[in-house]
């Protein structure tokens, strides 16, 4: 920092300013001007002596005795504000003489000793070699605060902070009161327009088909409609067979009037056909609907034939419905409706959970609209129970684990095995997590994972949130590895036309497994490199807190000055100058402090000792019965997988698995038990399941299957390939990365089925599922609600107190997303279209 003379002279080192005695009434205007009083002289001058004028910029006054002793014996001191004040105020030798402290400085005396500009002290005097005369230093350029605080109250810019400060707090509350209004307005017009249209329910019809008889309806249209929706219900399979021309199916014909028909000529008529092809297994049944654009308001003709190997009638129902709206304007609903949804998180307006109920009640009230409002039941059969049935036992078991000390037990070995590296253990923690994420379903993984991560970086003062968004972007990864570890592949393995193309759980597992191996090569450097400027470390050392404070101080003591004259001008520059320099001093302190944490620690052996003696297992009886009924949980979640004569889904495991703990425990205190279950996360499951079915029924998720479909075919047939590959991964990626990937997945997969069965088109469907599988299991990482294991993560993180936001983790995930996928996509296309592996 510099001051400038009259006679145009920079002055470096620490401002010289004037501190007065309190027989000597000057102001402001003498520092600003230059003016300076008594020449060097001994530490020790008479109180009372008069202080002849001396060359300006030689000297400036502090206090002696034991006052100034016990400042320079306290070292750098970082006191917060309210100190900072207090302390000026009682010393009147730090204070200027101003109408306001007047009283003050006629009730205290003080006795002043020269502090000289460094510019005058001789090479055997200099302060610079010297940690007194530094802290001497920082002692007097920490007065100017109160010197530029008592200049601005004297001009009344306090009495203006006040002001601003209620403008301020106006603002806030004019935008909460526009926020709750806003909100309040449209969830009011979704109930009234939810309300206005009925539940109209399907009318099914029973239909006996037969290869010898057809059946055939009229149907009389209505004014205001745009769509007619044809609901079968019975054996039917979604997607296309693997021998076209061989297989039963079922020929809806659709006819109608062309709207372009006048008097002079008769109207056209258009014709519409709907393949629907049969199940073998005739228990099994499934509902299928496909969405017809009416054309004139004249009768529509339904005809239903059968292509059946046997004369044996099969049992169908069908419904109709009539919608208001378009495809397009339900898609352009449904994606205002998400963006909406995605804006009020991103922004954190209110909490993801509210979000997701406000979307879920805008998509029913769209629906309600279009005349397909759904009813209570078929809302409840929406949801996802299996889901949330197994996010709940297994909070229970968490919940009671927790009891035993274990969690603090595993961090403490997982600091053993890292030997004090922190990077050694958190590559250790992602690697651990994707491999069980392989095995395990992700959200189990994130549920066991997530305790244990956050009481390790406890003990190690560590951010929490770092290590938990790094943790589950691995488990997402690991989880696309196998066939079981995530639920789009389970979905893709489970498909009946696809195991009959050869794919099986050994081979798609062989191949997704390789090209994982691939992308957590390349993520893990990845990962290193995002997190290169990142701290990881939770607290700073006190110094550095307190200089940020102090910086912070200086800084809104500067702005608090308006530069309307000379004196204040010159004030401001002076402070500006402080807060420059101590922006380079915490620039260094910073550097050493990183420097010093990126080593290894010396001294984990010692820490670990300690460790080991603070952290230990508290119940060894109940973290028997815990590890006994986790492992045979564990063990039939495996077993589920591979011994199809189990009927135990993977929710009633875990309940069973907390009702088997909660009996061996002995827990009397349920309520405590059902605090620590996320209610929240479930509450957002739910919600979002809703949201996702009914966008959904808008054919949102058909359409953009559709779209995909279309660009394929407009690619030539030599690069055919190579685009569908590069299309639905990035696709399937984008998409998971804003809606589920479960309902998405099942969309693209009969569509992606019956672009591989077009022979104009001539793509084989094996490499379009690997793409498919790969964009929709490594696209949850995009976005925070991308994949279950994130809300998972993100819930039991703001129950410990270490939330992230959706931002937060969108800077680490979407990078990491968009080069998983880039590494995905360059594997299938080197096996796929260089090898030729299909």
């Amino acid at each position: 920092m510099h001051l400038e003379g009259r006679d145009g002279r920079r002055y470096p080192g620490a401002p010289a300013v004037e501190l007065l005695q309190t027989s000597v009434p000057t102001g402001l205007a003498e520092l600003a001007a230059g003016k300076r009083r008594l020449p060097r002289g001994a530490g020790g001058a008479d109180p009372s002596h008069s202080c002849p004028s001396g060359a300006a910029g030689q000297s400036s006054w502090a206090p002696a005795g034991q006052e100034f002793a016990s400042f320079l014996t306290k070292g750098r001191s970082h006191s917060s504000l309210p100190q900072m004040s207090s302390s000026r105020s009682k010393d009147s030798c730090f204070t200027e003489n101003t109408p306001l402290l007047r009283n003050s400085l006629q009730e205290k005396g003080s006795r002043c000793i020269p502090v000289y500009h460094p510019d005058f002290i001789t090479a055997e005097e200099s302060w610079e070699d010297s940690s007194a005369d530094w802290e001497r230093r920082y002692l007097l350029s920490r007065e100017v605060s109160g010197l530029s605080a008592s200049a601005s109250s004297e001009k009344g810019d306090l009495l203006d902070s006040p002001h601003i400060r209620l403008r301020l707090s106006k603002l806030r509350r004019c935008v909460q009161w526009l926020k709750v209004t806003g909100l309040f307005a449209f969830v009011v017009l979704c109930s009234i327009l939810f309300s206005l249209y009925p539940d109209q329910g399907k009318l099914w019809q029973l239909l006996a088909l037969s290869p010898l008889e057809n059946y055939s309806v009229n149907l009389s249209s209505h004014v205001d409609s745009t769509l007619l929706q044809v609901d079968l219900a019975g054996a039917l399979v979604a997607s296309g067979p693997s021998r076209p021309g061989r297989e039963e199916h079922i020929v809806v014909e659709l006819t109608q009037a062309d709207a372009l028909g006048s008097r002079w000529r008769r109207p056209q008529q258009v014709t519409h056909n709907w393949t629907v092809y049969l199940n073998p297994r005739r228990s099994e049944h499934s509902v299928m609907s496909r969405t017809f654009e009416v054309l004139t308001r004249e009768t529509v003709s339904i005809s239903i034939r059968a292509s059946l190997q046997q004369t044996q009638a099969v049992p169908l129902l069908m419904a109709h419905q009539y919608l208001r709206g378009s495809v397009e304007a339900q898609v352009t609903i449904a994606t205002a409706i998400l963006a909406g949804v995605y804006a009020l998180i991103i922004f954190e307006i209110v909490h993801r959970t509210l979000a997701a109920m406000l979307g879920s009640l805008a998509a029913l009230a769209a629906l309600a609209v279009i005349g397909d409002r759904p009813s209570l039941t078929h809302v409840v059969e929406w949801i996802d129970f299996e889901t949330l049935a197994l996010l709940f036992g297994m909070m229970i078991l968490v919940a009671i684990f927790s009891e035993t000390g274990f969690f603090d037990y595993c961090a403490v070995k997982a600091y053993r095995l890292s030997r004090g590296r922190v990077w050694a253990m958190i590559i250790m923690l992602c690697l651990i997590a994707a491999v069980l994420s392989a095995f395990l379903d992700n959200v189990t993984t994130m549920l066991l994972f997530t305790p244990v991560t956050i009481r390790l970086c406890e003990v190690l003062n560590l951010d929490p949130r770092q290590v938990l968004i790094a943790e589950v972007i691995f488990t997402n990864i690991g989880g696309a590895a196998t066939a079981i570890g995530d639920p789009p592949n389970v979905i893709i393995v489970s498909n009946q036309e696809l195991r009959k193309m050869g794919l099986d759980f050994a081979g798609f597992t062989a191949h997704m497994f390789i090209g994982i191996c691939l992308v957590l090569l390349v993520c893990f450097p990845l990962l290193r490199l995002l997190y290169w400027n990142r701290k990881l470390y939770n607290k700073e050392p006190s110094e550095i807190v307190e200089l940020k404070h102090e910086i912070h101080v200086w800084r809104l003591t500067a702005q608090r000055i308006s530069p309307a004259s000379r004196e204040e001008t010159a004030v401001r520059r002076l402070l500006l100058g402080k807060v420059l320099a101590l922006e380079h001093l915490l620039a260094r302190r910073l550097h050493t402090f990183h420097r010093q944490i990126s080593q290894e620690d010396k001294n984990w052996e010692t820490n670990i000792q300690e460790l080991q003696k603070k952290h230990r297992i508290s119940d060894g009886i109940l973290l028997a019965k815990c590890l006994t009924v986790l492992g045979f949980a564990i063990f039939m979640f495996f077993l589920n997988s591979f011994v199809p004569d189990i009927h135990l889904d993977l929710g009633w495991i875990a309940i069973l698995g907390a009702i088997w703990l909660l009996i061996l425990a002995d827990i009397h205190d349920f309520e405590i038990i059902l605090h620590r279950v996320e209610w929240a996360t479930l509450l957002f499951f739910a919600a979002l399941f809703v949201l996702m079915e009914a966008l959904a029924h808008l054919h949102l998720i058909e359409y953009v299957g559709e779209q995909t479909a279309l660009l394929i075919k407009m690619v030539p047939e030599e690069q055919r390939l190579t685009a569908a590959i590069v299309l639905v991964v990035w696709v399937s990626a984008l998409a998971s990365s804003l809606i589920d990937n479960i309902p998405f997945t099942a969309t693209m997969i009969p569509v992606l089925l019956n672009l591989s069965h077009d022979p104009e088109v001539g793509l084989p469907a094996l490499p379009l599922m690997y793409a498919l599988a790969f964009g929709a299991c490594l696209g949850g990482n995009g976005t925070l609600i991308g994949a279950s294991a994130n809300v998972v993560c993100a819930g039991i993180a703001e129950q410990h107190g270490y939330g992230f936001s959706f931002m937060e983790f969108f800077r680490l995930g979407f990078p990491m997303m968009v080069v998983s996928c880039t590494v995905g996509m360059c594997y299938l296309l080197v096996a796929h279209v260089v090898v030729g592996w299909n």
